[in-house]
């Protein structure tokens, strides 16, 4: 029953964040998607902060070594942004120079073009190490209590979805086809499924390390959620503006605790 769930999360968080990511990428819910961003990250803070962390604390774990593993959580997806963000650098710095040195022979377009190509497997691979991660993280939630895996799964979903409108951005960049990139993205989100039976493996030989899996979802989430999300929140807005953002981050709270309450009475 546990594998089954765990597939059936891992599917929706890591397929259905790719398509609702495509609705919004391509033009259909376009002006929701600061909202969106909102209720992410409300999500996401309730997530870890009034379910996975008191999870991890009930357990017989030291609360000094779940604090240092939280900590080393955050400074590691840290270092992961920062490596990626020197990626990127990279790739744009050569982007930059490459018309220069092959505009006279075969074209800017082309030239641009060429630079992209690399830089969209490379954000593919990257997203499917993501993706497998996050498949490991909502089977350590299920494993933990039905309830969590099913919160969990949801707060994937919420959060994936600004990271694969980037990834999907970068694919069409490359080319126009809108069904090949969407495609793409979706077969490295269908790796959180993988990553959801690896996990459901792991977490059932190594049970007292569970609190620590527990911890190391939270510190993601809570990094994603202050570093990722809400800078893009941070901006000079109109008193009706800040309401309805400060709504939709409560909203986020407030569909945490409900699915919870749900999820428990069942």
């Amino acid at each position: 029953m546990i594998l089954i769930a765990i597939l059936l999360g891992t599917l929706a968080a890591g397929i259905g964040s790719v398509w609702l990511a495509a609705a919004l990428s391509f033009g259909a819910l376009a002006r929701y998607t600061q909202h969106m961003l909102s209720l992410a990250a409300g999500a996401l803070l309730s997530t870890a902060f009034m379910h996975l962390l008191p999870e991890a604390f009930e357990s017989h774990a030291s609360a000094h070594d779940l604090f240092m593993t939280l900590l080393i959580g955050v400074v590691f997806f840290f270092l992961l942004d920062k490596a990626e963000l020197w990626h990127h650098g990279h790739e744009h710095h050569h982007a930059d120079e490459a018309p220069h040195h092959h505009a006279h022979h075969h074209g800017d377009s082309h030239a641009h073009t060429t630079a992209h190509a690399p830089g969209s497997w490379a954000v593919l691979t990257g997203d499917s190490v993501h993706c497998f991660g996050d498949g490991v993280l909502i089977a350590s939630a299920f494993m933990a209590d039905m309830r969590l895996g099913v919160i969990a799964s949801l707060a994937v979903l919420a959060h994936e979805v600004p990271h694969h409108m980037g990834d999907l951005m970068v694919l069409r960049s490359g080319t126009a086809n809108r069904r090949a990139a969407l495609v793409k993205v979706s077969l490295a989100g269908a790796v959180t499924a993988l990553g959801g039976l690896t996990g459901f493996w792991l977490v059932d030989q190594l049970q007292g390390y569970l609190p620590y899996f527990l911890v190391v979802a939270s510190s993601s989430f809570i990094y994603v959620a202050l570093a990722d999300l809400i800078p893009q929140l941070q901006k000079h807005l109109s008193a009706r503006e800040t309401a309805a953002q400060v709504a939709w981050l409560a909203a986020g709270i407030a569909l945490v605790v409900m699915v919870s309450s749900v999820a428990h009475a069942h």
